[in-house]
């Protein structure tokens, strides 16, 4: 009967602070919500109607890249699952305001409910990132080299997008020593542990161990336990990769359907890069969705490579709401399911 009425209580306040996470983002969003129903009377209809299919094929690729990365553990899960967990996971990594780390918590305790482990959970959502930085980097390549081929490419964009490069490059191979080694895995998140709980006692003083040290050192065992796994079988890792590459195909695809609407064929070059950029630091921000951020990364960037900033505003705008337009409500659907159904096991 206790048990009953904490979940209920605990279903309650989730659904409380994710319906104010939404009203909030709209809230943020609001003038650029009404900018974009202004502006839908200039461009060409037409084009926009392929964001459906290319945003099914991102979320196609993202499904099966999960799926390959589980295989490699031996974990089953369907297809149809993980389509279904993509979709929660992008409202959940749009509303909550946490660069990404809500995502990776979710992602635990979605998977837990149909008896994954918070290890394996953990080390498929890190490499996920892993592959998706790793495409990045062959798509900078890539855009550089179609802004090459055009003779639009300048010292600025080259600066950029190898400073790019060699951070992600830098910060791939930093996971995987940590990684690589138990002793440095245990070290470096017990020390983070310590950190963060720390800071919580200073709101918390009668809580000196929010977090329980032990409990995370098991986690993170089990992390470089099953990261040996990926290690014994790098072949294994190119179906992943190429899904991953397909992902962020898919988003570039996306991306510029809506220039062609707005009747303007850029260089990809330009388009591959912006979104390389801006992605990446949206990862990082804070911000629900990167917002701000995401816009004026790709206004700049596109800009550097040539392209107008009265051409790439209005169109990146565009994009990014008419893409939440497409991602946030079955995505919103899904996740309210799986909290009345119990299926997200804390």
């Amino acid at each position: 009967m206790a048990e009953e009425k904490r979940q209920k209580k605990w279903k309650l306040i989730l659904n409380v602070f994710t319906l104010l996470a939404l009203v909030i983002l709209i809230y943020a969003v609001r003038d650029q919500i009404l900018n974009t129903i202004s502006r839908l009377g200039e461009v060409n209809a037409w084009p926009l109607a392929l964001m459906l299919p290319a945003q099914y094929l991102n979320y196609y690729s993202y499904s099966n890249m999960y799926k390959n990365l589980f295989v490699i553990l031996n974990e089953k899960v369907s297809f149809k699952f993980m389509f279904r967990v993509n979709s929660e996971l992008n409202f959940v990594n749009n509303v909550f305001p946490s660069g990404g780390v809500s995502g990776f918590s979710y992602f635990g305790i979605r998977m837990r409910g149909v008896g994954i482990t918070s290890g394996k959970a953990t080390l498929v959502q890190m490499m996920r990132f892993i592959l998706i930085f790793i495409s990045f980097q062959v798509l900078l390549f890539s855009g550089l080299l179609v802004l090459a081929l055009n003779g639009s490419v300048n010292n600025l964009v080259i600066l950029i997008a190898g400073s790019l490069a060699t951070l992600l490059l830098v910060g791939t191979v930093g996971t995987a020593f940590i990684v690589g080694s138990q002793k440095r895995i245990n070290s470096f998140f017990t020390y983070i542990t310590r950190t963060v709980n720390k800071l919580i006692n200073i709101i918390r003083p009668k809580h000196p161990e929010t977090i329980d040290i032990k409990r995370v050192e098991k986690l993170f065992t089990e992390l470089h336990e099953n990261y040996l796994v990926f290690k014994k079988k790098p072949g294994l890792l190119k179906k992943p990769l190429m899904y991953a590459l397909l992902a962020n195909t898919a988003e570039i695809i996306t991306i510029y359907v809506v220039y062609i609407a707005f009747g303007q064929w850029v260089n990809p070059g330009a388009v591959i890069i912006a979104y390389a950029i801006a992605n990446f630091a949206g990862l990082i921000s804070v911000l629900p969705g990167g917002i701000g951020v995401y816009e004026a990364l790709m206004t700049a960037v596109l800009a550097s490579a040539g392209v107008p900033a009265g051409v790439s505003l209005p169109v990146t705008v565009m994009y990014r709401i008419l893409n939440m337009t497409i991602q946030l409500p079955p995505g919103y659907v899904l996740y309210h399911k799986a909290v009345q159904d119990n299926d997200i096991k804390i």
